[in-house]
């Protein structure tokens, strides 16, 4: 059992975590409450790595992140190590790739908040930002949940882009996932078995307490 990998991998999906939500919150609630030119255009740009080849987002942000771009070079100048190929770079590929696990699940989530609550809020003289936490954030709890849920699970089980950005470095990006691999390869597949295995268990751990704490959620909504 490799369990740097494995501590590596929950490091990366709490930063992404860290990193996207609160990002994701900002974006999701504009794209709901929002209507404009161009609004598919934006949505659909944010959905693609859904539909990208892992080798193709993982291409596109190595160029971007790597030694001849302008980023990485301003990262080499700061810091004295590429982006590429560091733990920073897993956690903006990780950032990127998760856009779309973070931001549908919490957008669908404030568009099925009715325009009359958000209306009624400014009769009753709530600002922008007592409106938001009183009531849209506790309303769209249940898409946020998931939205963090989702995105956790899915670094923890990233592969391609992380594979692509971070190369295979062990203890600094070499993740679970990678490592399961390298064990496969050599054959060693006691090793790959208790990892995967592992992981199967985390995750749809993970994944059943969410859809637990969610059906909870709008069972009390309901009641109320």
């Amino acid at each position: 059992m490799d369990w740097g990998a494995i501590v590596l991998s929950a490091q990366l999906a709490l930063a992404t975590l860290i990193v996207l939500l609160p990002l994701a919150l900002a974006v999701a609630r504009w794209l709901a409450v929002t209507s404009f030119n161009g609004k598919a255009w934006i949505e659909g740009l944010l959905a693609l790595p859904l539909v990208l080849p892992p080798t193709v987002l993982g291409y596109y942000l190595l160029v971007a992140l790597g030694g001849n771009s302008a980023l990485g070079q301003w990262f080499a100048a700061l810091f004295g190590q590429t982006l590429a190929f560091s733990f920073t770079g897993l956690v903006i590929a990780s950032v990127v790739f998760n856009i779309p696990f973070a931001v549908q699940p919490i957008q669908r989530a404030f568009e099925a908040i009715p325009q009359d609550v958000r209306e009624a809020a400014q009769c009753c003289g709530l600002t922008f930002r007592q409106a938001f936490l009183r009531i849209e954030l506790p309303l769209a709890w249940p898409g946020i949940l998931s939205a963090a849920v989702m995105t956790f699970a899915h670094t923890l089980g990233e592969f391609g882009v992380v594979l692509m950005v971070g190369g295979n470095i062990p203890g600094e990006t070499q993740t679970v996932a990678i490592a399961i691999y390298d064990r496969t390869q050599a054959f060693d597949h006691a090793g790959a078995g208790a990892m995967s295995l592992l992981l199967l268990i985390v995750s749809l751990v993970t994944i059943a307490v969410s859809y637990g704490l969610v059906e909870r959620l709008m069972k009390r909504r309901r009641a109320a």
